[in-house]
Formats: structure tokens, sequence, C-alpha cells
């Protein structure tokens, strides 16, 4: 009976993140006048992690992955004009931001231990994206949507004149963007986590 009252009550705290994480998405466009100074336009900033890293402090890295996992089926049920690329982009970046701070908070449960896992988090994602990008998402998001490669990088060069090639903007442009947004990602999570615990200490 306890067991199964835990189930339901963990399915349900990763149910009320993940409607969180997924209705933060649709706020990514007012942070747009900002990232598209410096960044192309369709990489956008939000906030949709900080649940799912929560998640994976609170409950462990299986929970904060299955808030990003449910967040981007909805999504991509729902919105997504890119055929599952972005979606799919989407999930990798936050399990490789989520897994390795959680695990790192699990073993050092301090807020020393929050710091360095959200930190190796925030680096994980950074090295992870640059890779899957230059050899998976750019090139897939470019056939899918049928536009040449280079179209993908010009958009780029218009921002940021470093961006000559496929290789320039990933170093330019998607890596500094996620780096930017672990960052962000992390204080955030930083300063609401401790409240949001205590909320769900109580069911």
């Amino acid at each position: 009976m306890e067991k199964r009252v835990f189930a339901t009550t963990y399915l349900v705290k990763v149910g009320l993140l993940a409607a969180l994480s997924y209705m933060l998405m649709y706020l990514d466009d007012i942070f747009l006048p900002l990232t598209r100074l410096i960044f192309p336009e369709f990489l956008k900033l939000d906030f949709a992690d900080v649940p799912a890293l929560i998640g994976g402090f609170a409950l462990g890295p299986l929970a904060g992955t299955l808030v990003a996992l449910i967040r981007n089926i909805i999504y991509f049920l729902t919105k997504s004009s890119t055929a599952g690329v972005g979606s799919a982009a989407n999930f990798v970046t936050a399990v490789s931001l989520v897994i390795p701070a959680s695990l790192i908070y699990q073993r050092l449960h301090t807020r020393k231990g929050a710091l360095i896992g959200m930190l190796a988090g925030t680096l994980s994602m950074t090295a992870v994206m640059a890779v899957t990008n230059y050899y998976i998402f750019l090139p897939l998001f470019a056939r899918v949507m049928e536009i040449p490669l280079n179209v993908v990088v010009q958009a780029g060069a218009k921002v940021n004149p470093w961006i000559v090639d496929l290789r320039t903007f990933v170093l330019f442009a998607t890596a500094p963007f996620n780096l930017l947004k672990g960052i962000l990602v992390s204080l955030v999570t930083l300063a609401v986590y401790k409240h949001i615990s205590r909320l769900f200490k109580h069911f």
C-alpha cells in the first residue's frame, strides 16, 4: 500500500513539473528581442528546464528526465514545426544538464553540491549540444526544413561576423547560447528550489 501511495505521489509530482515545464516553453518569445541581438532567431531562450532540474534534485535523475520527456512529447504533438528535430534537441539539452547535476546533488546533498552539480550540468550541456548540433541536429534541421545548411550558417553570420561555417556556428552561436541558458536556468533553480521542495514535502 505504501509503495502504491509513493508511486502515485511521485507520478503526480512529475506530472505537475512537466505541466509547468511545458507552459514555460511558451514564454520563449519574451526574451527574443534580447537574444536575437547576439544569437540567430531560432535559438530561443526559455526556463522550461527549471522544473526538470527541480525534479532531478527533489526526486532523482529519472524524474528530471521524465519531466523533460513528457514536456517535449506534448510540445511535439501540439506545436512543433520541425518534425520533431527541435523537440529531440530540446530533450537532449535538458537531460545533459539535469542528469549530471542531479547525480552530483544526490551524492553531495548541500548547497555546495547543488552549485557543483549545476556547474557540471551546464558544462555538460554545452559540450554535448556542441557535438550533437554539429553532427546531428543542425544538418537534420536543414534537411527537414528543406533548406541548405549554408542558410542556417548565414542566419548566424547576420548577428556574428565570426560565423563563416558550421564549425564556427557551433563555436560562436550554439555553444555560448547553451552556456548562457545553463547559467540562467541554474540561477533560477537555485532561487526557487528550497521553496518548491518544501511544498513537495507536504504531499
